[in-house]
């Protein structure tokens, strides 16, 4: 065992401090390993480089760029055989540009522009950048099941059964509808006639007594006349307004029925 220095910890085994090593510790070759910064592809090693020195994509340097990616792609290629192909197609790319570039440029006329071997290149990774900034964009955005969860309620329903409510549009259709019958059977007499409508509440009311349900039509008689069928009208209007009748139906677009207020006991 070696001597203790310093009082200053060379290790931790199991919570405890080792302050020196057994002197027949071995340590496997691949027990340190350095993990470098992880990339999607070589687009993305590229980009890495390029954005990283400030180079300007639109003039990379490529003897630079070059040489940077080919350290990279040798230390994946002693770790990871399969993962280096992939790059090291991209590093023949780039070796290829970098010689076409040193050849000097071929003869075009007079007018056309030379076209630069990098171009391809440069058109390959700004597409990739704007792909890969949409997906960060995407990805920042909220997510069912990472960033929150869909509620859930469960509502019981009350065994008492609701009954879609009657609006004005609905009376009034049906008011035209005793009308027009009212218009087939009416006589034309001539007559003066002094009608109260409280007086046809109360006949309403004793009408819908000891009934659970009337047809709002039943509470018309057409052969009575338009007078008549108004002031009827008016006083189950008045009826409804003071909740001495409740005015329902037992579906949408179903028959309108008329029924006594309940009153609880």
């Amino acid at each position: 065992m070696t001597e203790v220095l310093d009082n200053v910890a060379v290790a931790r085994l199991y919570g405890e401090p080792l302050f020196n090593l057994p002197n027949d510790l071995y340590i496997p070759p691949d027990a340190l390993e350095v993990f470098l910064e992880a990339f999607e592809g070589p687009l993305d090693l590229l980009l890495y480089l390029i954005r990283k020195q400030n180079f300007n994509i639109l003039d990379i340097p490529m003897a630079s760029v070059t040489r940077q990616y080919l350290v990279y792609v040798e230390e994946i290629r002693t770790h990871n055989l399969e993962l280096a192909a992939e790059y090291l197609l991209m590093a023949a790319m780039l070796i290829e540009i970098k010689s076409r570039m040193l050849l000097p440029p071929k003869r075009v006329a007079e007018g056309v522009e030379v076209e630069d071997p990098r171009a391809e290149l440069v058109r390959r990774l700004l597409e990739y950048e704007r792909i890969k900034l949409a997906s960060t964009q995407l990805n920042a955005l909220p997510q069912e099941g990472r960033d929150f969860l869909r509620a859930q309620v469960v509502i019981e329903q009350s065994l008492a059964p609701r009954f879609p409510d009657v609006n004005v549009l609905d009376l009034q259709g049906a008011w035209q509808d005793i009308l027009k019958r009212a218009k087939l059977v009416q006589h034309h007499k001539i007559t003066r006639e002094e009608l109260s409508v409280r007086d046809y509440m109360s006949r309403l009311l004793r009408q819908l007594q000891g009934q659970k349900f009337v047809e709002f039509e039943n509470l018309f008689d057409p052969e009575q006349g338009s007078t008549v069928l108004v002031v009827t009208f008016i006083a189950l209007l008045e009826l409804a307004k003071e909740t001495l009748i409740e005015i329902t139906q037992a579906e949408a677009f179903a028959p309108i029925y008329v029924r006594l207020s309940y009153t609880p006991v």
